[in-house]
């Protein structure tokens, strides 16, 4: 009898959503809004479930492959054995833009109704990935990521949720910096949140520093050495006041800096983006490959004034936070990775940061 109640009790444990179609799939719609945004996910939100312990967000990348994002996050849960006891939700961040300039005119997705569609011009304040408003709406990508976060915090649902971890890759990593430092539901949720920065090709610093040689150089050697970064006496500071800002001018506007922050990155003070930035955890996760010019680098003058590579400009801005705001953020560079997230989020060193005992 005792193994038929283990048996009946297993059998009615709900089974996990792995595959990327719209099986897997729903709305994210906040109330009294119309606009909404397609998620995968491997257990409904709306569902009570006693079995989920963590929650594992992932953002994905310029091309908003969400359904490609979701089959990596399947894979990484079980390669760590999480697969059963996290919720893993990827939302898709549609585009249909058919402005001059957009990104290798890849900007065409095929819109529900009343799906949001945001612009997908490179380099602009209000995309995506930097917390922009969707077009025709009052909703942005940031709006939505907290309601992801309030569904899966909900105790009548999830009661015995312990963790969420919000990560992203490449543009999905520009999306997550930014969230994390602007974002007001994080100490309102009652469950802990972390943050996972992989491989973006920008980041927004909170004044008018950027890196030197020197920061490069530091932040190079110590990586193949193993040990935190430091300066050496005989090498000049490691950040200083930009020293092109009169040919650069856009090198401290958003989302590269602070000025000129629009709609949901307007409302908090530069002092208080300051202090969210240093106290929220967050582990940036670099690829030791990523050093080419791969899926739509951005070349732009504000985003070469942080760094020549992607690796060097999440090794320098790191270092930044760390040294220079007094953070205690992680960095944790993936052996032979270059720019793929699959590489990056199947990697030894990125399950324990994905799913947390």
């Amino acid at each position: 009898m005792f193994f038929g109640l283990l048996l009946a009790a297993a059998a009615v444990l709900p089974a996990p959503c792995t595959s990327a179609t719209s099986d897997c799939t729903e709305w994210i719609k906040p109330a009294r809004q119309e606009s909404r945004v397609l998620v995968y996910r491997t257990h409904p939100f709306e569902k009570k479930n006693e079995n989920i312990k963590r929650a594992f967000v992932f953002v994905h990348g310029i091309l908003r492959d969400a359904d490609n994002h979701f089959r990596t996050a399947l894979a990484a849960a079980f390669l760590a054995n999480a697969l059963n006891d996290t919720i893993i939700v990827v939302p898709r961040f549609a585009s249909n833009s058919s402005a001059p300039g957009n990104e290798n005119g890849n900007c065409r997705d095929t819109l529900a109704a009343d799906e949001a569609n945001w612009i997908c011009e490179a380099q602009s304040p209000d995309t995506w990935r930097s917390g922009g408003t969707a077009v025709g709406s009052q909703l942005n990508s940031f709006d939505f990521m907290d309601e992801i976060l309030s569904r899966l915090a909900r105790k009548d649902v999830f009661p015995n949720l312990k963790t969420i971890v919000v990560a992203g890759h490449s543009a999905g990593g520009q999306f997550v910096t930014r969230y994390e430092m602007l974002n007001q539901i994080h100490d309102k949720l009652g469950i802990p949140v972390s943050y996972v920065v992989a491989n973006p090709s920008s980041y927004a610093y909170v004044d008018n520093l950027r890196p030197t040689e020197s920061a490069f150089q530091a932040t190079i050697s110590a990586t193949a050495q193993g040990s935190p970064a430091s300066n050496p006496a005989n090498l000049s500071p490691a950040f200083l006041p930009f020293a092109d800002a009169k040919n650069c001018t856009g090198y401290d506007i958003w989302p590269y800096g602070l000025k000129a922050r629009p709609g949901y990155s307007s409302t908090l003070t530069d002092e208080q983006i300051t202090r969210q930035l240093v106290v929220r955890p967050v582990t940036y996760l670099l690829g030791e490959a990523d050093v080419l010019p791969l899926g739509v680098f951005d070349v732009s003058c504000p985003a070469v004034a942080q760094g020549p590579t992607r690796l060097g400009r999440g090794l320098a801005f790191h270092k930044y936070v760390n040294e220079h705001l007094h953070a205690h953020h992680s960095v944790v560079v993936v052996p032979f990775c270059s720019h793929s997230q699959r590489c990056m989020f199947t990697s030894d060193a990125a399950l324990p940061l994905m799913f947390p005992n």
